[in-house]
């Protein structure tokens, strides 16, 4: 499922998703504090459909259980959806979407070096794919 993520594009993706290199030992908790705060006026998921293509791809990713993933609230589901757009983002050398480079960032993820679900449709909107 193709979801349109235009309205993110000035998004402070470093204060989403960062390390702790980057920012300390409570990067973490910093991080998903933040995003679950973003999470709060940013519901990009707001249909049962998209809520479930996002908990389909936390799936496929094996970082959670499915108990784990159906206990979550919808505010969870955004702001983990959120989170893994800012850091996709980052994968590809921005701090915000509108600081990509799109021929550079299609060059990583061909070359497997940004394996990132973010692309820039031809019709110049900003979309993140949830796919299984």
């Amino acid at each position: 499922m193709e979801i349109d993520i235009t309205q993110l594009k000035e998004m402070d993706c470093f204060n989403l998703s960062h390390s702790a290199f980057e920012g300390g030992e409570n990067a973490g908790r910093n991080t998903w504090n933040a995003s679950l705060e973003e999470a709060e006026t940013t519901q990009l998921l707001d249909t049962p459909e998209k809520l479930q293509a996002m908990r389909d791809f936390a799936q496929s990713s094996g970082g959670w259980s499915g108990e784990e993933i159906a206990a979550w609230s919808d505010r969870e589901i955004n702001a983990l959806f959120l989170q893994w757009i800012a850091g996709d983002c980052r994968q590809l050398g921005a701090d915000s979407l509108e600081e990509i480079d799109w021929e550079e960032a299609e060059k990583l993820q061909e070359g497997g070096q940004a394996p990132s679900s973010i692309y820039l449709g031809s019709d110049g909107k900003l979309y993140f794919y949830l796919g299984a």
